[in-house]
């Protein structure tokens, strides 16, 4: 188990397992909010705070939901639009960094190739 939260503790969550690898994308959005991303299914991911925590943005399109705190404004996770999309994503950088210091990293060119970088 690995708890986590946004900056000012309003948006908390607890994930089954810490993250074995996390991806750095570096397309438009998840290079400006500096988001690490860990994949979970979404029963993996126990969310102990209201879900009006979170105010949401959608781009491109509109395949996911941003989730950001309302109050501290970190981007917490994303969501799938389509219920039956098994994965969400999580910015690992709301977990302590003991956490995710043995997950691998994985670079993602969401900018151009939309495939990983040096595999």
């Amino acid at each position: 188990m690995a708890d986590a939260s946004c900056h000012c503790g309003a948006v908390k969550f607890t994930l089954q397992f810490a993250p074995h690898q996390i991806t750095d994308c570096n397309c438009s959005i998840c290079r400006r909010y500096g988001a690490l991303w860990a994949y979970y299914a979404p029963e993996e991911v126990n969310f102990t705070t209201e879900d009006d925590r979170t105010e949401t943005y959608m781009w491109d399109d509109h395949s996911i939901r941003l989730h950001r705190c309302k109050t501290c404004g970190c981007v917490t996770h994303w969501s799938p639009v389509d219920p039956a999309r098994n994965r969400m994503g999580i910015n690992a950088r709301m977990l302590d960094p003991v956490v995710v210091a043995d997950a691998s990293l994985r670079h993602f060119d969401g900018a151009d190739t939309e495939s990983y970088i040096g595999e």
